[in-house]
């Protein structure tokens, strides 16, 4: 996102109306909270500041100086080459999960650290536990395959002092399993959350990131996304509509230790199936909450195997 100068930077069409960057990015505030941001700030065509957003060195350091100026996060930094979340987006998920568990708390959004949370998959940023505590008070454990990644979330959290209190990491060390290892027997989680690998092969990772560079201008040649990710970020066998009818399957197991699993959904075509799978199962709430940001449409899915409350 890009400011105007001369005046407030413009809104981001469909952002959560909580998410602290709904009103686009403050340049000189965040440079002010985070000043290795500026060489990486410059005019774009419209006159306003930007970066170049396919630089992957000016998105960590947007990154970090967002986490630093919105949520007092100091010290976040990934390895190379491992995905660089857009902090609007991740936020605005959060945002939603908050409305959905108010939904069924009598509209009040329920805070503090009570409220616990599990992320699949908490990558080397553990973004979604950092935002969700610091918005919101909640607890959060994540869950990992990869070391190089966990070593990295751990070492964020104790950049933070307090942090290491109210978010754990958790070791999967099943490839093939999603919830099976991590939750422990009789443990409680409020929601779960999860932004799947998208991609079913590396062939396929590849053969995106070479398009998405080529509409950029720059050539496929060594094209790397710039926002990263390894592996298991990007891809797993079935791609998201395989991952997420595992998700689903294991989830039977646990509908009383968890009061609401949810998932991003990238593509809208496979909800139908989604829904019916999770029909055919037993869940007994379904929900597809939307949500935009600028152009991007999203939206991810929420199920419940605990009887949904009147209203």
């Amino acid at each position: 996102m890009t400011t105007s100068a001369g005046g407030p930077p413009p809104a981001k069409p469909g952002l959560h109306p909580r998410n602290r960057n709904a009103g686009g990015y403050d340049f000189a505030r965040l440079v002010a909270a985070s000043p290795e941001l500026g060489p990486f700030v410059q005019r774009a065509k419209h006159g306003g500041a930007s970066i170049d957003f396919a630089d992957p060195a000016a998105v960590v350091a947007l990154n970090r100086a967002l986490l630093a100026e919105a949520y007092g996060i100091r010290g976040w930094d990934i390895p190379p080459g491992y995905l660089c979340p857009p902090i609007p987006g991740r936020a605005d998920y959060l945002h939603h999960l908050a409305d959905l568990l108010a939904s069924t708390s009598g509209g009040a959004i329920p805070r503090g650290a009570v409220v616990r949370a599990l992320d699949v998959g908490v990558g080397a940023n553990a973004i979604y536990p950092l935002i969700g505590h610091r918005e919101y008070g909640w607890s959060f454990v994540g869950s990992e395959l990869d070391e190089t990644a966990l070593a990295s979330a751990a070492r964020i959290l104790a950049a933070n002092p307090g942090l290491e209190r109210t978010i754990e990491l958790r070791r999967q060390r099943d490839r093939n399993a999603i919830f099976e290892g991590v939750v422990q027997p009789g443990e409680r989680f409020d929601l779960t959350l999860c932004n799947p690998p998208f991609h079913g092969s590396a062939h396929a990772v590849r053969e995106a990131s070479q398009a998405k560079w080529r509409k950029l201008g720059r050539g496929a040649a060594g094209a790397a996304r710039n926002f990263g990710g390894q592996g298991a970020e990007l891809w797993c066998e079935g791609g998201e509509a395989g991952f997420i009818r595992r998700m689903i399957g294991e989830s039977v197991a646990l509908g009383g230790q968890v009061r609401w699993f949810t998932t991003l959904v990238s593509s809208s075509a496979t909800l139908p199936n989604l829904h019916r799978l999770l029909r055919q199962v037993g869940a007994r709430d379904i929900r597809t909450v939307a949500m935009a940001q600028g152009q991007k449409q999203s939206r991810f899915v929420a199920w419940s195997f605990q009887v949904p409350e009147t209203p």
